[in-house]
């Protein structure tokens, strides 16, 4: 347990997060220090400020992105901040000027997480411009422009260290998703023979993924946008040969779903034959965790004798199994247990690759990746103005939270000029803070901010009461900023703790009576709580089930357009499968997606949580009948199949048009009955048959002695076998989604 603390202390240490923290503190500690010797000591805190308000924006991505990013906070902070001063000697124009510019600015989260950041600190900028004082126009013109300096002199900064420190964001979300990933393979490992407890890992399965998915978006962003800029370096080619490496072995691993019911039926009392597969997909996923901390540490990778090992037993386990059963009942297990082990000697191919380019192997790998379609893998985000006029609709989750937020601003100002609250402008901080579209989210984010700052201000208050030393508070304040923003993307809870402790030990050094400004600090947060809260539960809530319809839709047609990439697949060997790639990506994010909202409901009031086992089985559904299609591309992509036969179109066309009824069912499209003929049955009958002759063949070589089996014959009964399974599953799985979606929709519409 100490091990792993201290492992998880060194990790951080090395990690880009801490060294963003450090940028921080440092460029803003520079210009303090550098205008102090300078005797122009007055003209810093406007620098630090400028500073304060625009890191917000400069998180992982593209260098175009990250450039153009905090040049609009820049200009958006350093105009809010003018405006904000010239209306604050007047009460009136502030009750008008705090709703619009909070609506204006608040709207801006239409476009994308970059564009959330760039306009919280644009309301951070407001709020900030309420607690700071300048009488004169000059004075707040200067104040303005030198908080725009501020911002132009980070941005210049992060862009000096991070030439001289290149990659560090790169290399710590290489290692996150490495680390995701791992967990993933181990979660998967579980499954297989945790027979009660797999509603509950399969959530932990669904949080994954969503994980997992988000951090393969923003690789995409910075290693194939930096590709198309700047052209290919050694260093963006390992990147990138890890990457793919790891979206492989993501497909392969959602492939590796097994029908469960299946599992249980033929292992349930030979447990024991599971668990050399169980313990393959362990040692690989603790050996990508082990990868994820090289990437931090820059130490030796770990050695491959625990994976070779590992993939031995799971190889032996398939003999053991069929000298325990027994031929020719053992057959059904055994192909089972041969398709697992493919799927997992693939996914240790890919492990190794990633092996190989870490270690500098010379040829590790080749990148057949043209730029013309790396950049086709990029979901570029729209920055179109239509976009802001498009979201001023109460059909816009993101206007309703506007709305929310504008008003929720409002009350908070009006509530601390009404009671005369010193700093009351904090109430207002902590509302920009805690609110979220979502009210789980905002709960969530509350309880966190709460025991952060009560947990911030215990502490600050033992330390003002063991020194007055200003050095200390100093030093404190420091500390508390890098960890603070080191933290707070992280653990929202331990970040809030930091933010209070800098606040408060900065006001200690500015106000003899810091117990006074902790007081206020603990109830100024809990009445911007409260009203986050209120807000967010009475006006116009977002609740989850009212956004699943087209949540869901999607999932169903990106489902269906990934069925008929695989379908060509199966046709067109020979052919690029850059259309099948890129169904499959947009596929794995449409369920991401899915999971996500699903996870967001299940943080929603009980009375808010409508329907929550049907709209789980969907989820579900949807989940597995996604791993199917992988599973049956996967096998086509890794083996020598035969072209696909007149039955497999029919089993698809059949599955499609299931599909496509859900999809209408959805969409509120008119609705075509469907008339099931007696292809499907003939196709399913077709299908087992020539998985039966393949059986009965063999079955004729074992009883002429032939105990080892042909490669080419274990091939095709692989196929005909994970054939005819995998079309049988997918065609019962669309049904069950599309008797599923009858009832949701019959439910809520």
């Amino acid at each position: 347990m100490i091990k792993d603390n201290l492992k998880s202390i060194e990790l951080f240490f090395k990690g880009s997060h801490f060294y963003r923290g450090v940028i921080l503190t440092t460029s803003i500690l520079i210009p303090l220090v550098l205008f102090y010797f300078l005797g122009i000591f007055s003209y810093a805190p406007s620098i630090a400020i400028g500073v304060f308000l625009n890191a917000p924006s400069d998180i992982p991505g593209s260098l175009k992105r990250k450039i153009n990013g905090t040049l609009l906070s820049i200009l958006l902070t350093a105009t809010t901040t003018c405006i904000i001063l010239f209306a604050k000697p007047y009460f009136y124009l502030l009750i008008v000027f705090i709703p619009l510019l909070t609506f204006l600015i608040s709207l801006l989260s239409a476009y994308g997480f970059r564009g959330s950041l760039i306009a919280f600190s644009g309301l951070l900028a407001m709020v900030i411009g309420l607690g700071v004082h300048y009488d004169t126009p000059s004075q707040i013109l200067i104040h303005s422009a030198l908080i725009a300096c501020g911002g132009l002199w980070y941005l210049l900064y992060t862009l000096l260290v991070n030439r001289l420190i290149p990659k560090k964001d790169e290399d710590q979300v290489i290692s996150e998703t490495l680390l995701l990933t791992g967990k993933y393979l181990k979660v998967r490992a579980k499954l297989i023979t945790k027979k009660n407890n797999r509603t509950k890992l399969q959530n932990e399965l669904f949080l994954l993924q969503t994980q997992i998915s988000e951090k393969h978006e923003t690789l995409r962003e910075m290693l194939l946008t930096e590709r198309k800029r700047s052209g290919r370096s050694h260093f963006d080619e390992k990147r990138l040969l890890i990457f793919i490496s790891l979206v492989d072995i993501f497909e392969l691993a959602l492939a590796n779903n097994l029908d469960y019911t299946k599992i249980d039926t033929h292992f349930s009392e030979r447990k024991q034959h599971l668990k050399p597969f169980k313990n393959l997909n362990f040692v690989m996923g603790n050996h990508l965790i082990m990868l994820s901390e090289s990437v931090i540490k820059g130490n030796k990778i770990p050695t491959k004798n625990k994976l070779l090992k590992a993939l031995n037993k799971a190889s032996k386990g398939i003999k053991h199994y069929v000298d325990d059963v027994q031929l020719p009942k053992a057959r059904e297990g055994a192909m089972m247990l041969h398709n697992l082990y493919d799927y997992q000697e693939k996914l240790l191919y890919e492990i190794r690759s990633i092996r190989r380019v870490m270690a500098n192997v010379k040829n590790a790998s080749s990148l057949k990746l043209q730029d013309t379609e790396a950049i086709q893998f990029i979901t570029h985000q729209e920055y179109s103005p239509t976009i802001y006029v498009e979201n001023m609709s109460f059909k816009s989750p993101i206007f309703r939270h506007t709305l929310r937020l504008m008003i929720s601003m409002l009350a908070a100002f009006l509530f601390g000029e009404f009671f005369e609250i010193r700093n009351a402008y904090w109430i207002m901080l902590t509302v920009i803070v805690i609110m979220r579209p979502n009210y789980g989210l905002t709960k969530e984010r509350t309880k966190n901010r709460i025991i952060g700052t009560l947990i911030g201000a215990v502490f600050a208050i033992a330390i003002i009461m063991l020194t007055t030393n200003t050095i200390v508070y100093a030093i404190l304040a420091a500390l508390s900023l890098t960890f603070a923003f080191s933290l707070i993307q992280q653990n929202y809870r331990v970040g809030a703790t930091f933010i209070t402790t800098y606040i408060i030990f900065v006001y200690a050094l500015l106000d003899p009576n810091a117990m006074t400004v902790i007081k206020f600090r603990v109830i100024d947060t809990l009445i911007g709580a409260l009203i986050s809260l209120c807000t967010t539960y009475f006006l116009w809530p977002n609740w989850e089930y009212k956004n699943l319809n087209e949540v869901i839709e999607s999932v169903v047609k990106n489902s269906t357009i990934y069925l008929l990439a695989t379908q060509d697949l199966s046709h067109n060997r020979n052919r690029d499968n850059l259309n099948y790639k890129l169904s499959r990506k947009e596929a794995f994010l449409a369920v991401g997606n899915l999971n996500a909202a699903f996870q967001r409901m299940t943080q929603d009031p009980k009375s808010k949580q409508i329907e929550l086992d049907l709209i789980y089985k969907i989820v579900t559904l949807n989940h597995t009948f996604l791993a199917a299609v992988a599973s049956l591309g996967s096998f086509i992509q890794h083996h020598k199949t035969r072209e696909a036969s007149e039955q497999f179109d029919v089993f698809i066309n059949h599955i499609k048009n299931n599909l496509d009824y859900t999809f209408a069912l959805l969409h509120k499209d008119e609705i075509k009955p469907l008339h099931p003929g007696a292809d499907i049955s003939d196709a399913e009958d077709k299908l087992l048959l020539n998985f039966q002759k393949l059986s009965k063949k063999r079955n004729k070589e074992i009883e002429k002695g032939k105990k080892i089996i042909d490669k080419s014959m274990l091939n095709d009964l692989q196929e005909a076998h994970l054939i005819y399974n995998q079309l049988l599953w997918l065609k019962g799985l669309s049904e069950s989604l599309k008797k599923s979606t009858e009832k949701y929709v019959n439910a809520f519409y």
